[in-house]
């Protein structure tokens, strides 16, 4: 059974950052594409950054410049720095397989994040 644990989360205001760490229990979690994923309430989820198992980063257009993805495969770690936050990156986050062999079927509890003054 895979466990995704996600923490790092938090509340802070417009134009603050937050650290997001991903724990993933895959034995061959290098080999994987990771991304960071998030839901705001009532929305649909969408993979927000990603990043291949050679370290390629991908992000989604809303959130180049203030996000940084980063892994750590001695750890099956993988990390979201976020900056500049805004009010609409508010959501819970999180993480999951990523690129064309699509997430792994089951998710964690998520980390939740909000911005407001």
């Amino acid at each position: 059974q895979v466990q995704l644990v996600e923490s790092g989360g938090g509340s802070v205001q417009p134009g603050g950052s937050l650290r997001l760490s991903c724990t993933a229990s895959v034995n061959i979690f290098r080999f994987y594409a990771w991304g960071w994923y998030r839901q705001p309430p009532g929305q649909q989820r969408e993979l927000v950054a990603s990043i291949a198992s050679g370290g390629t980063t991908n992000y989604v257009d809303s959130v180049k410049g203030r996000f940084t993805i980063s892994r750590d495969n001695a750890k099956n770690t993988v990390v979201l720095q976020m900056n500049s936050l805004k009010p609409e990156d508010a959501a819970t986050y999180y993480c999951n397989r990523a690129g064309v062999l699509g997430d792994l079927g089951s998710w964690g509890s998520g980390t939740q994040v909000t911005v407001s003054a």
